[in-house]
């Protein structure tokens, strides 16, 4: 019973989100939606990365113009505690050129990759390979290349969100957040 409490609990929370969108002409490209999950009293926080592999590339030369989309049913799901966050600032902040994150679970053994790179213009490599043997589909991999300024800010986030992922978010800052999810879900302004 108690688990099923964390759960609502932990599935109520506001959880703040942004996504980058990088489709390319040649069908390849990746979208990652990133979420802040803060710590409560049952559970440590976390951010929670979804990679969803492009799935049809943009038609911009009919009437009606097609933007690319992405395979969100098909999605890599990672959960980035705080050691995996700290990981990967060093390599935002020039203290490590790349760092190499396993996770292993029953089902699937994933590997996460992040690097500096420098051919091709600078930026930031984020990739995620997952090994499912028992999938029919086998392995799962998504990738993007981040800017150097979208890296900047992704970093920024993590370092803005440390706070909340060790230690929870104040009690009445919660209630403000769910009072504006509220307020947006039923279409009011914000403001």
């Amino acid at each position: 019973m108690e688990e099923n409490t964390n759960r609502r609990t932990r599935s109520s929370m506001y959880t703040p989100s942004f996504t980058f969108y990088h489709a390319n002409p040649k069908g390849s490209g990746c979208a990652m939606r990133i979420n802040l999950i803060p710590a409560t009293r049952e559970a440590d926080g976390c951010i929670m990365v979804a990679m969803a592999p492009q799935k049809t590339i943009a038609d911009r030369t009919g009437p009606v113009i097609r933007f690319p989309t992405f395979d969100w049913d098909n999605r890599i799901c990672l959960k980035l505690d705080f050691d995996d966050l700290c990981k990967m600032l060093q390599v935002f902040r020039g203290e490590s050129e790349s760092v190499s994150l396993f996770h292993k679970s029953e089902m699937y053994s994933t590997k996460i990759e992040l690097k500096h790179v420098v051919d091709y213009g600078s930026g930031y490599s984020f990739g995620a390979y997952r090994n499912q043997a028992s999938a029919p589909d086998g392995d799962v991999n998504a990738h993007i290349l981040l800017s150097s300024s979208e890296a900047l800010g992704f970093a920024l986030a993590i370092e803005d969100s440390i706070g909340a992922i060790c230690f929870g978010v104040p009690q009445a800052l919660e209630r403000q957040w769910k009072q504006e999810a509220r307020k947006e879900a039923s279409g009011e302004s914000a403001a």
